[in-house]
C-alpha cells in the first residue's frame, strides 16, 4: 500500500514537472513571438518611410522637370558667346553660373527673352542683332578731349579709361598731339552676337 502511495506521489511529481516545463515552453514561445514582432515593426516602419521618400522625390522631379522659365523666375544659366565668325568673346561654362531674374533688365534684352519657356537642361542657340544686344554704335558717346587733360601720363590707343563724373568706362580710339578720342559705347555695341545657352536651374518668382 505504501509502495503504491509512493508510486502515485512520483507520478504526480513527474506530471507537475511536465506541466511546468510545458508552461515554460509556452512562455518562451510567446516571448520569441513578441521579440519577432518587435523586430518586424521597425523594419515595416523603415519600408513605409522609404516609400514616402520615393513618392515625394518622384513628385518633386516630375514638377521640376515640367517647370518652364517664366517672367519673374530666377534662373542659373551657362552660356558661351561668340561673334558670327565663331570667335568666342565670353563664356562661363565650367565656372560660376549666370544668375538673373527674368524680365528685370539685368541682362541684355535678347538673352532675357530667349530663356522664357525653356526647362532645366534645355539648350538653345540664339543670334542677336545689335538692337537685341548692346545696341548700335552711338556717335554721341565718342568724344574728343584735349590731350592735356591727361597731363604727363602716357596715353595710347586701346587704353581703357573712366569718366570721373559718372564712372562710365571707355576706350581710347585715337591719339594726336592736341586731342584724344574716347569711345564710351559698350565694347560689343554694333555687333551681332551668338549665344549658346543652357538652363541649369529655375526658382519660381
Amino acid at each position: 500500500m505504501a509502495e503504491e502511495s509512493t508510486k502515485h506521489s512520483v507520478h504526480l511529481h513527474e506530471a507537475a514537472h511536465v506541466h511546468e516545463g510545458a508552461g515554460k515552453g509556452a512562455a518562451k514561445h510567446e516571448h520569441e513571438k513578441k521579440s519577432s514582432s518587435l523586430k518586424i515593426k521597425p523594419l515595416y516602419a523603415a519600408v513605409v518611410v522609404l516609400a514616402i521618400i520615393v513618392i515625394i522625390a518622384g513628385i518633386y522631379l516630375a514638377t521640376n522637370t515640367n517647370q518652364v522659365v517664366a517672367t519673374g523666375d530666377t534662373v542659373n544659366v551657362s552660356y558661351t558667346g561668340t561673334f558670327t565668325n565663331g570667335t568666342v568673346f565670353d563664356s562661363n561654362v565650367g565656372g560660376q553660373p549666370l544668375q538673373f531674374t527674368v524680365g528685370s533688365g539685368q541682362v541684355i534684352a535678347g538673352f532675357d527673352s530667349a530663356v522664357v519657356g525653356m526647362k532645366v537642361g534645355d539648350n538653345k542657340t540664339i543670334t542677336l542683332q545689335p538692337a537685341q544686344a548692346y545696341g548700335e554704335v552711338n556717335a554721341a558717346l565718342m568724344i574728343s578731349v584735349p590731350a592735356n587733360v591727361f597731363g604727363n601720363r602716357t596715353v595710347e590707343k586701346g587704353m581703357q579709361v573712366s569718366n570721373p563724373q559718372n564712372g562710365q568706362h571707355g576706350i581710347i580710339t585715337r591719339v594726336n598731339k592736341t586731342n584724344i578720342t574716347i569711345d564710351f559705347n559698350p565694347p560689343l555695341a554694333g555687333k551681332t552676337l551668338v549665344f549658346a545657352i543652357k538652363i541649369l536651374s529655375i526658382k519660381t518668382g
